[in-house]
C-alpha cells in the first residue's frame, strides 16, 4: 500500500478506515446522494467542510466518498496524477459517450501521448502567431459592446461573452470564422450550451438510464449532439485538405488543428481520427465554457470593487496609450494588473471548484486508508476563503497577487498573502494541468483591457440586485448576470 503525504495528517497515526470519518448523516440505501442538489453540490460539499472539517465522509448509494479541502493534500494528489490517480471513471465514460474523448479524459500511457501532441499545438509561439485573429474577434466584440452602450442596452454578459470565446476558439484551433458575434443566429453555440448540463446530470446519475431507455431530454441531446459532430467532422476534413493542399503548413500550421494534424505526422502514434475529433470537441467546450464564466466573475466582482476598477483603468491607460486595445502579442501579455484581477477573481469564484477522482492503488490519504478506486472530491476553493486566513479572504484584493505568468504554475506565489495564493490552482497543477491556459489568459486580458479602455461599467448584476447565484452544470457560472455601459469620452 502507497502513502501520499497530506501534511502532518499522513504519517503520524495509523491509517483510519474511511467509513470511520465524521460526515453528514444520510438516508437509508441511497446514503446522501438524495440530499445533494447538483446546481449547488460545491457550495453543499464546501459547507459540510466547515462543519465536519478538511476531511469528510458522504455516502452516494452504497459508496463511501472522501471530500478533501486541504490544499497540500489537493495538489499532493495532482502531482501524483497520472500514475496513482485518475479522473472518475463515470465521467470519462459519459464523456467518451458524446464523441468528446481526448486529453482530457484520456488516462495512463494514452494520455502521455495525446499530450505532446496537443501541448505542440498549445504552444506559446503558435498563439503569437494567430494573434490577428484574436485582435479581429475582440474588434467585433467592441463593436456589439458599443451599439449596447448607444441604446443602453443591459446585455445578457455570459452569452455575449461565450459568443466571443466560441469565435476565438473556432478561429485560432480551427481556422474557421464562424462569427457567432455578428450572426447570432449560427446553430452552433445553441448546440454547444446543451453539452455540459448533460454531462453534468449524466456523470453524476446513479443509475446511467439512457443506455436502456431515452427520455426526451436525452433524444434532444442526442440531436444537439450529432450536429456538433457534423460540425467537427466538417472542422477535421477541411484542415486535412488545407495541409494536403499546401504541404508548408505541416512545418508552419496556422491554426491548432493544423499543427495537431503536423504534430501527429511527425510523431509515432499520432491521433487517430477519434481522438483527434475528441480533442477537437474538448477544445471547443474548454474554451468556450470556461474562459467566459471567468470574464463574466471578474467583470462582476471588478464593478462590486470600484477601487481595483479605477486602479485597473488607470494601468491599462497608461500602457495602451491612444490604443483601442492591446495591439500585439506582447503587449497583451504584459497587461500584469488583469493578471492579478483574474487570479484573484479564480481564486474566489473558480469555474472548477470540485474536482472528481480516484486512486489507481490502495493508498492512505489525510490519514484514512483507500482501497483502490475510491472516489475521492477535491474541494479546490475551501480553503482560499476560511475564517482565520490572512488579510481578508472573502475579499476581492488583486494586489494580494504578484505578477503571475500564465506561463508558470499559477498554483506558486510570492505575495505577502502566500497561504491563499499558494493553494489557488484555477488551471489545475502537476503534470495535468490545463493546456490551454496560455490561450485562456491571453482571452482574458485581451477582453478586459478593450472594455475598460472603451467603455465604463454603469451595471453588473442581476435584475434583483442580489449578489448573483452560482450554478454548477459541469463548470460553474454566475446566474442572470447583465451588463450595461457607457462609452468613455477623452
Amino acid at each position: 500500500m502507497s502513502e501520499v503525504a497530506a501534511g502532518p495528517r499522513g504519517r503520524d497515526r495509523a491509517a483510519r478506515r474511511l467509513n470511520d470519518l465524521a460526515g453528514p448523516r444520510g438516508w437509508p440505501i441511497v446514503g446522501n446522494l438524495a440530499q445533494i442538489e447538483l446546481p449547488h453540490m460545491h457550495e453543499q460539499l464546501e459547507g459540510w467542510a466547515v462543519q465536519y472539517g478538511p476531511a469528510y465522509r458522504i455516502r452516494l448509494a452504497q459508496r463511501n466518498v472522501l471530500v478533501v479541502s486541504n490544499p497540500e493534500t489537493v495538489l499532493g494528489v495532482l502531482r501524483d496524477r497520472p500514475n496513482a490517480w485518475r479522473r472518475m471513471r463515470a465521467m470519462q465514460e459519459a464523456i467518451a459517450e458524446t464523441g468528446a474523448h481526448g486529453l482530457f479524459s484520456a488516462e495512463g500511457d494514452d494520455w502521455r501521448r495525446q499530450r505532446r501532441l496537443v501541448m505542440s499545438a498549445f504552444d506559446p509561439a503558435h498563439l503569437k502567431r494567430y494573434f490577428p485573429t484574436m485582435v479581429r474577434a475582440t474588434e467585433r466584440l467592441k463593436e456589439r459592446l458599443s451599439r449596447a452602450a448607444r441604446i443602453g442596452e443591459a446585455i445578457d454578459l455570459q452569452s455575449v461573452l461565450m459568443r466571443y470565446t466560441v469565435d476565438v476558439t473556432a478561429g485560432l484551433a480551427f481556422g474557421i470564422d464562424i462569427n457567432t458575434q455578428e450572426h447570432p443566429d449560427n446553430p452552433l453555440q445553441g448546440h454547444l450550451d446543451q453539452m455540459f448540463p448533460m454531462l453534468m446530470r449524466r456523470i453524476n446519475a446513479p443509475f446511467p438510464w439512457w443506455r436502456y431507455f431515452k427520455l426526451p431530454s436525452d433524444r434532444a441531446f442526442d440531436v444537439h449532439l450529432s450536429k456538433v459532430q457534423v460540425a467537427i467532422r466538417e472542422f477535421v476534413a477541411e484542415a486535412r485538405k488545407r495541409v494536403a493542399a499546401e504541404p508548408d503548413l505541416r512545418e508552419h500550421p496556422s491554426n491548432l488543428l493544423e499543427a495537431m494534424l503536423a504534430a501527429g505526422d511527425r510523431a509515432s502514434g499520432g491521433l487517430s481520427e477519434e481522438e483527434l475529433q475528441g480533442n477537437v470537441l474538448t477544445i471547443l467546450l474548454a474554451g468556450e465554457d470556461t474562459t467566459a464564466n471567468t470574464l463574466a466573475w471578474t467583470l462582476y466582482l471588478l464593478h462590486a470593487n470600484r477601487p481595483a476598477l479605477r486602479e485597473l483603468v488607470e494601468q491599462v491607460d497608461a500602457i495602451l496609450g491612444s490604443s483601442a486595445m492591446p495591439a500585439t502579442f506582447d503587449e497583451a501579455r504584459g497587461l500584469e494588473f488583469i493578471e492579478r484581477c483574474t487570479n484573484e477573481s479564480m481564486r474566489l469564484r473558480p469555474v472548477a471548484p470540485v474536482l472528481f477522482l480516484e486512486n489507481n492503488q490502495d493508498t492512505v490519504l489525510e490519514g484514512v486508508a483507500l482501497p483502490e478506486g475510491t472516489l475521492v472530491i477535491c474541494l479546490m476553493r475551501r480553503f482560499h476563503v476560511e475564517d482565520g486566513q490572512e488579510q481578508d479572504p472573502r475579499e476581492f484584493r488583486p494586489g494580494r497577487w504578484v505578477q503571475v505568468s500564465a506561463a508558470n504554475d499559477l498554483a506558486q506565489s510570492h505575495s505577502s498573502d502566500r497561504d491563499q495564493t499558494k493553494a489557488s490552482m484555477p488551471f489545475g497543477a502537476g503534470p495535468r494541468m490545463c493546456p490551454g491556459r496560455y490561450l485562456a489568459m491571453l482571452e482574458m486580458k485581451m477582453v478586459v483591457a478593450m472594455l475598460v479602455k472603451n467603455f465604463e461599467l454603469i451595471e453588473v448584476g442581476n435584475d434583483e440586485g442580489t449578489a448573483p447565484q452560482e450554478r454548477l452544470a459541469f463548470t460553474m457560472f454566475p446566474v442572470g448576470l447583465r451588463m450595461k455601459l457607457r462609452e468613455r469620452r477623452g
